[in-house]
C-alpha cells in the first residue's frame, strides 16, 4: 500500500519571486526553490529593476506574468529547465 507522501502530487504553485542581476528565482508551494541564469529570457535581462519586480500571478498560480514586459513563465516549464524560445532572444525594449 503507497503511503500518503507517495500518492501527494507535489505543489508546484508559485509563492515567491525575486530577480537578481544574474537569477531568477521562484519559491515553490511546496517548499522547492528554482534559480535559473537570468540570460535564459532576455526580456527580463534586459528589464529594469522596477519591470523585473513587478510580476503578477498567473494561471490559478501556477505562472507569473510580468506586465510590463509581456512576459509569462510557467512552475511546470522552470521545473524542465525551459529557456525562452529564441525569437524572444532578438527582443528589444519598446521605445516610448
Amino acid at each position: 500500500m503507497a503511503s500518503l507522501a507517495e500518492t501527494e502530487t507535489p505543489d508546484i504553485r508559485v509563492r515567491t519571486v525575486s530577480v537578481t542581476d544574474y537569477e531568477l528565482i521562484v519559491g515553490l508551494m511546496d517548499g522547492r526553490t528554482i534559480a535559473v541564469p537570468l540570460a535564459w529570457f532576455p526580456r527580463l535581462l534586459n528589464a529594469s529593476p522596477e519591470q523585473r519586480s513587478h510580476w503578477e500571478l498567473a494561471g490559478a498560480g501556477y505562472g507569473i506574468h510580468w506586465p510590463d514586459l509581456d512576459e509569462d513563465l510557467s512552475t511546470e516549464g522552470l521545473l524542465r529547465g525551459a529557456r525562452a524560445p529564441r525569437g524572444s532572444a532578438t527582443w528589444r525594449p519598446r521605445i516610448a
